[in-house]
């Protein structure tokens, strides 16, 4: 017989995740109906709408349910079927499904992992997974950065930020990056070619932005909000465009999420601000995946994966997302790739 183990929300966290609340359960696996898979999860994304879903704030999907299985996106190894399209062995992305070692999915929701040469299985839960589409379509169809405009992007040493920052440098604007520390902010310049970087832990945003971006600010990839949103969107020039990817600084706190301090200005300098969640963009994903797989196999765009070994550690590894003690893309590697 075969046993898993899940995460399951006991509570709903106030501020970080606490121990208690969420409970690490074993059970069976329950035999598989017609058009059904048994998944065994090798990697599982780890990311800061993890805590949004813990929470009963109005989000864009229901919030995860007392009692039921922490939410959360992966790729696995097919161990057995009753489908006709999947087979056992094969490497498939069953869309969202849970903190789990294994997932019962229908066939209907499932999708081959395809294999690509010299690109490891990690690059599918990242840049050519969810997070490179984030990028791509928050820089590219919001953003829309123009060769010589400024763009800056928060979290630029993340999953999502490096990329999109990078994009936009491939589109000829300039790229300025917030990160936290000086190894992060060098490898953004040194290794991803920005044009400049401010570490946020050591300097003060507002007067590191002056120096860099003394024409202002047209392109804003926002990934933090709080203080450092602010500092940004009051040095955006007219028709600026900001595309609210996240805000990370806020997730752990209750209550209202406050906006930029002067929301006059939207209206004086004719600002777009655009949230999105990339799920909206899902039946779109062949046109970013079109440019960012030939990007990815000539190595033009780089990447990082963190990685973090064993499902008992998800909710202390998650924690990583909000400490920024982690680089690029944060997954959790659950059992032995294939």
């Amino acid at each position: 017989m075969t046993m898993s183990r899940r995460w399951v929300l006991q509570r709903r966290p106030t501020g970080d995740i606490q121990p208690g609340d969420l409970a690490l359960v074993e059970e069976p696996v329950r035999d598989l109906e017609a058009g059904e898979v048994l998944i065994r999860t090798v990697y599982l994304s780890l990311d800061p709408t993890n805590r949004l879903w813990m929470s009963d704030q109005d989000q864009y999907l229901p919030p995860v349910q007392i009692g039921e299985t922490m939410r959360g996106g992966g790729v696995g190894v097919v161990e057995r079927s009753r489908s006709d399209r999947f087979r056992q062995g094969e490497v498939v992305n069953p869309g969202l499904s849970g903190w789990s070692t294994h997932t019962i999915a229908h066939e209907s929701g499932v999708h081959h992992v395809p294999a690509m040469p010299g690109v490891p299985l990690t690059a599918f839960m990242s840049v050519l997974g969810a997070t490179g589409l984030t990028a791509w379509f928050g820089m590219l169809d919001i953003g829309r950065p123009q060769a010589g405009e400024t763009v800056v992007v928060s979290a630029a040493a993340g999953a999502v930020g490096s990329i999109a920052g990078q994009l936009a440098r491939l589109r000829g604007a300039r790229v300025i990056g917030i990160a936290g520390g000086k190894a992060k902010c060098d490898w953004l310049v040194d290794e991803l070619g920005f044009d400049g970087a401010i570490d946020y832990k050591n300097e003060d945003v507002g007067a590191a932005l002056d120096r860099l971006c003394p024409n202002g600010v047209d392109v804003n990839f926002e990934n933090v909000g709080g203080e450092i949103m602010d500092a940004v969107f009051s040095r955006m020039n007219n028709f600026g465009r900001m595309a609210l990817c996240g805000m990370i600084s806020t997730y752990n706190l209750d209550g209202a999420i406050k906006g930029p301090s002067d929301f006059g200005r939207i209206l004086m300098h004719r600002l777009m601000i655009k949230g999105f969640i990339i799920i909206d963009y899902l039946p779109r994903a062949a046109e970013a995946f079109a440019e960012l797989g030939p990007l990815v196999a000539s190595g033009q765009l780089k990447w990082k994966a963190h990685v973090e070994d064993g499902l008992e550690n998800a909710v202390e590894a998650v924690g990583r997302l909000f400490t920024g003690d982690h680089d690029g893309k944060l997954l959790l590697r659950v059992s032995p790739e294939p």
